[in-house]
């Protein structure tokens, strides 16, 4: 006999649901309407504010300095996670259990500590130039996702299967980029993936170690706040949903989303 599901339930599934989608409904209207204020219901509809944003140059700047970013600090987390993540899987035996929680830590430090850390250490200590400062904050700040998500790949790989190949005769280095790294390719792309999302989108770390020329496009939005109470506003937000959601859609069509949760 099929059972009926409790109102209660349903109710508070329906709030859940509404409760999320409804500030992405607003903010689409809002970045829609053809005042010169934020207003929702929007009064009319244009797409004048979404040209706004590569009018106004400091947008396309930092949209350029944000994706470089996000690319180059997901690229060199990778570099240092991938190997990080095989020793920590591979001689799981033998290293002590703490260095796994060692690469969590810069999830687990308040975003606005951390970012205070790197401006005292690397931009002012270190004297780093500005952009070399965010591409060093932007790759501790995502290292834990790449280090997390391709050691639980590597976790269920077998490494008796690496041994053949070396016993074989195939050098180490050999084996680990042609056995090892094809086997946990999935578990690389969707560490790449979270760490790009995460990096593009931040703004407690970054806001300590931007300076004068050099700023990202969230900051930029905040910057814009201060001055302008316009639709642009509501029209970057909705970009940057856009980009993550895409970002989102490729990983279901390859990966799905399932593989996130494991």
């Amino acid at each position: 006999m099929k059972q009926r599901t409790h109102p209660a339930l349903i109710a508070v599934a329906l709030l859940t649901f509404v409760f999320l989608v409804g500030p992405l409904v607003i903010i689409i209207g809002t970045s829609l309407s053809d005042t010169s204020y934020l207003t929702f219901p929007p009064q009319g509809y244009t797409l004048h504010w979404y040209e706004n944003i590569f009018d106004i140059s400091a947008f396309r700047r930092t949209m350029v300095t944000s994706f470089t970013l996000a690319v180059g600090g997901t690229a060199l987390s990778m570099l240092i996670g991938i190997p990080a993540a095989y020793a920590l899987a591979r001689y799981r035996v033998e290293l002590p259990k703490f260095l796994g929680n060692v690469f969590v830590l810069p999830i687990l430090i308040p975003e606005i500590v951390m970012g205070f850390s790197l401006m005292k250490s690397v931009a002012i200590g270190a004297g780093l130039p500005i952009m070399t400062s965010l591409l060093v904050g932007h790759a501790l700040l995502v290292l834990p996702y790449c280090v997390r998500v391709t050691g639980a790949s590597l976790n269920a790989f077998d490494f008796s299967i690496e041994d053949a190949a070396v016993s074989l005769g195939c050098p180490r280095w050999k084996a680990f980029f042609t056995v090892v790294l094809p086997n946990v390719k999935a578990g690389i792309i969707a560490g790449f993936i979270l760490a790009f999302i995460t990096s593009l989108n931040d703004v407690s770390v970054s806001i300590f170690l931007t300076g004068p020329g050099v700023s990202t496009l969230p900051i930029q939005l905040l910057a814009h706040m201060e001055q302008f109470f316009d639709p642009t506003i509501a029209s970057v937000s909705v970009l940057l949903m856009f980009v993550t959601t895409a970002v989102m859609a490729i990983v279901e069509r390859t990966l799905g989303l399932t593989f996130l949760t494991k």
